[in-house]
């Protein structure tokens, strides 16, 4: 669903996964038609981050 998400409205990716600073300058950058592009780039770039933080966490607290 966040995929979806940063495809159509990138800036919202970002608050869901909890960077609002991030999300405020995607959707500045999407405001312009040329931005909307690496916005949306930018959204799955960091989403993906996202998803591999969450496992890496995981396994970790899985170890300890």
């Amino acid at each position: 669903m966040r995929l979806f998400i940063s495809l159509l409205f990138p800036w919202l990716t970002f608050f869901t996964i909890g960077r609002p600073i991030a999300g405020i300058a995607c959707f500045i950058l999407q405001i312009t038609l040329i931005g909307w592009i690496p916005a949306v780039i930018w959204a799955v770039y960091a989403l993906g981050q996202f998803k591999t933080d969450r496992k890496i966490a995981k396994a970790v607290a899985e170890r300890a």
